[in-house]
């Protein structure tokens, strides 16, 4: 429980302070039963006190521009259309760096050149790719998992922009009542993927998340990676008539998330690979990676979402083939989906996509395929006005993503049904993300400013 928030909220809407206090004080001897009365006390009044006096501040460096659009709502997360929205609003308030692959291009990590240091000799062209994953928020309760899943997720992040990783960063927040062992475990999480391959962990940072404001044992946190290259395969090298090829795939943190709150944790154990990791080493090992056009995890919204993705992102248009696609799900997580009635191809499944020409796909999956991964080829890449689609027994139908990803889980089958006017939302959100840029120019003019005058 956020108690900050609680309290800003109920003193704005007219509850007098001594009605604010006792219930606080109520909120919060629930979660430390075993604080006396005086502490509680003191505790609630001090809130109200903080909460007083950072209300009513105005000026760039304390209030921002709303959009009246909740994270929630607008679907922010949820990998479908609302939040890739979202994202291109960040892209447009971090603008045109110079990066080699930058955020506008929606990839799957940014890449930087290596630069030239007077003195110091390297190999000329080489690449640095990073990347940072966001831990599964439902699997606070297993920080194992948590730990596994986002640190093999940032790590295929890497990859597939055809770097090989060589370092790992972790930061970790859990709320004021978790206890201390969580990020232990969650670091052993981590460690247990980067150890497997050879990539070690070397820094990060741990908080609680709102101090001493929030309550309770929420746990999250994010895992980054860093990688090298010399042969880019970012979204955009994707051209017409390239094949798609896609590896099995058997999910992470959100097919572990479905099978643990559906009441089905043996099919956890499915999800614990580095099937990704070890298709993607051999291929860094063959010289079939300078044949790859271009890489991708099937993550976003699932397949639906990454078709997209690499569609909007190369100009092109992609066409995915049903029938070769739902042979790749690992046996025990189709099952699944299927019995549980979830969208296979609006999931993470934590698949391998390359795309290539026709000739060269044979000696990609032969590299692919020493590593003992299954995979073959699923789609075609054709010219014409940018879009996803799917092909079935019916014909050729749209494969654009959904609002939000597949409902994966009890309360995400409730979330669902609820939906404000999105073009509405849109506008809004838009909007507020046009106001952080023209505070960014401000504060820009007023910084560099302040540079001259020294």
């Amino acid at each position: 429980m956020d108690v900050e928030e609680y309290t800003r909220k109920a003193l704005a809407a007219g509850t007098g302070e001594d009605a604010v206090r006792t219930r606080l004080a109520r909120c919060i001897s629930r979660f430390k039963p075993d604080a006396d009365r005086a502490y509680v006390e003191a505790f609630a009044r001090a809130v109200i006190t903080e909460v007083k006096n950072t209300t009513g501040l105005t000026g760039d460096l304390f209030t921002y521009r709303k959009a009246d659009v909740s994270m929630g709502e607008f679907g922010v997360g949820s990998r479908g259309t609302g939040d890739f929205f979202a994202h291109r609003q960040i892209a447009r308030i971090i603008g045109h760096t110079g990066a080699t692959v930058g955020v506008d291009e929606m990839d799957d990590g940014g890449v930087v050149p290596v630069p030239r240091i007077p003195g110091v000799s390297g190999e000329p062209g080489l690449k640095v790719v990073c990347s940072v994953d966001g831990m599964h928020s439902r699997l606070s309760d297993f920080p194992f998992l948590a730990g596994f899943h986002v640190t093999r997720a940032t790590m295929r992040d890497v990859y597939v922009m055809g770097a090989r990783p060589i370092l790992l960063f972790s930061d970790i927040h859990v709320a004021d009542s978790g206890d201390v062992a969580k990020i232990f475990d969650y670091t052993a999480g981590v460690c247990s993927v980067g150890e497997s391959v050879g990539v070690p962990l070397v820094s990060g940072s741990t908080l609680r998340i709102g101090g001493d404001m929030v309550l309770g044992s929420r746990m999250t946190g994010c895992v980054g990676a860093v990688g090298i290259a010399s042969h880019i395969t970012a979204r955009r090298e994707t051209r017409p008539g390239d094949v798609i090829l896609m590896t099995e795939g058997a999910g992470g943190g959100t097919i572990a998330t479905t099978a643990l709150y559906y009441g089905y944790p043996d099919v956890v154990e499915h999800t614990i690979n580095l099937q990704f990791l070890q298709a993607c080493e051999a291929l860094m090992d063959s010289p079939a990676l300078l044949k790859v056009h271009a890489m991708t995890d099937v993550t976003n919204g699932g397949l639906r979402g990454d078709a997209h993705e690499l569609a909007s992102t190369a100009g092109c248009r992609v066409i995915i083939e049903d029938n070769k696609v739902q042979s790749l799900v690992q046996k025990d997580v189709g099952e699944l989906l299927e019995r549980l009635s979830i969208d296979y191809l609006g999931v993470s499944l934590d698949a391998l996509l390359i795309t290539a020409e026709p000739a060269d796909a044979s000696s990609i999956m032969a590299a692919v395929r020493s590593a003992n991964v299954r995979i073959h080829e699923i789609g075609t890449v054709e010219a014409g006005e940018p879009g996803a689609f799917l092909q079935t027994e019916e014909g050729l139908n749209d494969f654009t993503p959904r609002f939000r990803e597949a409902a994966y889980t009890p309360v995400k089958k409730v979330v669902d049904t609820n939906h404000r006017d999105f073009a509405v939302m849109k506008r809004a959100v838009e909007e507020a993300a046009q106001a952080a840029v023209e505070k960014k120019e401000r504060m820009i003019r007023r910084l560099t400013k302040d540079k001259r005058a020294e």
